[in-house]
Parts: structure tokens; sequence; C-alpha cells
């Protein structure tokens, strides 16, 4: 995997599913629709500000809450190029690595990238830099089996070029 580069987005701890993607529109099954309602409730102004390859930067327990798939499902499609955080809710960080959402886990990560900092996420070598201050951090890298996941889309591209479909 290449090296991501983008410009930092700062959510507090505990960004709940709802939050992220609202109950209301659950409905929904076109994923390429699910990026209309991102952050709606609580940051309305994100999807009018952020940009595609942009990076969410989280404190912890990032998509807590429900289990439901759109929360990542619509960050990715909005375009986001990956998220950093503190920590997981276990099953948005599995939601996101099935779906092709690059993801880091970075102790600390809020202390040392404010708002519109460029930053960039080395997840196969640990390494996250802002660009903006020369700083660095190091993280556990991601294993290969799930930067490969990644890499070819998600789990259900992944299977379909394993078996051969595709």
């Amino acid at each position: 995997m290449e090296l991501i580069k983008g410009r930092a987005w700062i959510f507090p701890d505990d960004v709940n599913t709802d939050v992220i993607y609202p109950g209301r529109y659950m409905s929904i099954t076109d994923a390429e629709e699910t990026p209309k309602y991102l952050f709606e409730t609580v940051y309305p102004d994100f999807r009018s500000k952020a940009k595609p390859g942009d990076i969410i930067v989280a404190g912890k327990y990032f998509g807590c809450g429900s289990s439901r798939e759109q929360a990542a499902t619509a960050i990715r499609y909005f375009g986001i190029a990956c998220v950093v955080a503190y920590s997981f809710a276990r099953i948005f960080y599995r939601n996101a690595i099935n779906l092709g959402l690059p993801i880091a886990v970075v102790p600390g990560i809020r202390e040392h990238v404010e708002e519109g900092d460029e930053i960039t996420v080395d997840l196969a070598q640990g390494k996250l830099k802002n660009l903006t201050t020369g700083k660095g951090l190091s993280f556990e890298p991601l294993p290969r089996f799930i930067l490969d996941l990644i890499n070819q889309g998600g789990l259900i591209p992944a299977t379909r070029k394993k078996l051969g479909l595709g």
C-alpha cells in the first residue's frame, strides 16, 4: 500500500455509528448514496468542507454503538483516505477493513495533529508524520493479510478474486 497523504479532520472520543450515519437512512442500500448523510446530525458542515483524500483523526472508541456497516460505507464512499484514532469499536474496525477502508490505531494521535494539518500514514510501516509540524509517530503496523484486504478493496473483492470470479 502506498503512503496515504491528506488533510486532518479532528473528531472527539466516542463518535458512535448513529452520529456517523443516522439510523433513519438505514433503508438506503446503494453504497454510493450513503455519503449524502455522513455526519448529518452532529457535524453537518463536514460534507461541504471535507474533500476526498482527507483523513479522519479521532479519539477513543470511534465507531461505537450499533454494528451498522453503513457507517464505514459512508466514510469510504465519501472518499476519506484513512481513519486514524486512539481506538475503535471492534465491529466498526472490522467493518472498515471488510469494506477496504484504511484504518489505523495510533495512541496519542490527537496530541500531535490539529485540524487542517497535512499528514501521511504508512499502514505497512506503522508511521504517521505530521507534515505541517514535522513531527512523527509510530504505531502498530497492520498485518499483511489486512493490508491485502484493503488493497483489494475489501473482503468481497478479495474473495471474488481468490475464487476466480473477477
